[in-house]
């Protein structure tokens, strides 16, 4: 979620992201960063710059280990934000500086491989003290930064957009010289692509933000289409469960879906879904149980470990959610996390 650009709550918060499981979400603000324990709630780490360092318009974490691939705010003038900094949690210090020709719109991280991700191109390389360029990928223009990389030991897919809108190319980096897996996911540009954990599942939306599809990798099947509203959204986050049989999507228009992915009966559909002479839409899949944010603030949502739903928002607050016996997700937890420790 970045905020760097624009941010109307006025709290310094910048960028916000979830780590590989889940489990932990990061927070970079206009001093610093901050990172938190998703579930329970807690403040893990608050690092505030005493150094001239800029804001931190992104981070990525990699799982709960002591390095965090940072970038700084481009609006600040001092900063450098065709710069990728690989932050030693331990050692309280920067361990790798990597510098590019543009500005960095990603990172992603596995424990053997640093992607970067320009505009145009996604540049991977070893995750060693003197990073090593392995591969170069052209993509097309990508301003969101668009790229997922599964953390699987036995799965290294790349997952970024392909050289026409609404394409996704898929790469195996473990044998990355191989012609890509390319899927033509939507008929419009790309908003959002996400990886599931184990590599071997992919969720895709477009700019248009109604619909959801669900892939498979290994061969770019399509498993299933999901239809997240009739209205036009962006989408801000889709994200799935540890055993992938849950799907979460937020947009802008302030709320929360869940899809079942398993269980499929489990989301509704039309009951005019069985009339093949109607148009598709009649037989859309929708979300089996919708969260209102309050105030409809932007957001980013995941999954806890017992299938809560957890909602990360740009005014500060953090928001979990229970399933209740008719399978409503209700209002468990609210906090503001930025005072947390303060």
């Amino acid at each position: 979620m970045d905020l760097s650009r624009s941010n109307p709550y006025k709290n310094d918060i910048l960028f916000a992201s979830f780590n590989q499981d889940q489990g932990c979400f990061c927070v970079g603000t206009r001093d610093g960063f901050r990172i938190y324990n998703t579930d329970p709630l807690r403040e893990k780490e608050s690092q505030i710059w005493d150094n001239g360092m800029g804001g931190i318009r992104f981070l990525e974490m990699l799982f709960r280990c002591n390095y965090v691939a940072l970038v700084e705010d481009r609006e600040n003038t001092d900063s450098n934000s065709n710069k990728v900094f690989i932050w030693d949690d331990l050692k309280k210090k920067i361990a790798i500086e990597m510098e590019f020709s543009s500005e960095v719109k990603c990172v992603r991280l596995r424990r053997d491989r640093i992607v970067v991700v320009l505009e145009q191109v996604i540049k991977v390389f070893t995750f060693t003290s003197n990073p090593t360029q392995l591969h170069v990928f052209d993509t097309r223009i990508n301003p969101r930064g668009l790229c997922s990389l599964s953390p699987s030991s036995s799965n290294s897919i790349l997952a970024f957009p392909g050289l026409k809108a609404g394409e996704v190319q898929l790469i195996d980096l473990a044998v990355a010289d191989r012609p890509p897996l390319i899927i033509t996911a939507h008929d419009s540009s790309l908003a959002a692509i996400t990886l599931n954990i184990q590599g071997t599942r992919m969720a895709t939306a477009s700019e248009k933000g109604t619909l959801i599809r669900v892939f498979d990798v290994a061969s770019g099947n399509l498993i299933t289409e999901l239809r997240r509203g009739s209205n036009p959204a962006t989408i801000y986050c889709i994200n799935f469960n540890s055993s992938s049989s849950l799907l979460c999507v937020s947009s802008d228009h302030g709320t929360i879906h869940i899809f079942s992915l398993e269980e499929q009966q489990k989301n509704r559909q039309s009951s005019l879904a069985a009339a093949t002479f109607l148009p598709k839409y009649f037989s859309s899949m929708w979300s089996f149980s919708r969260i209102e944010i309050p105030g409809g603030t932007r957001c980013l949502c995941a999954f806890t470990e017992d299938n809560a739903v957890v909602a990360v928002c740009a005014d500060g607050t953090y928001h979990k959610y229970i399933r209740d016996a008719k399978q409503n997700f209700i209002a468990d937890k609210y906090q503001l996390f930025l005072q947390l420790n303060r």
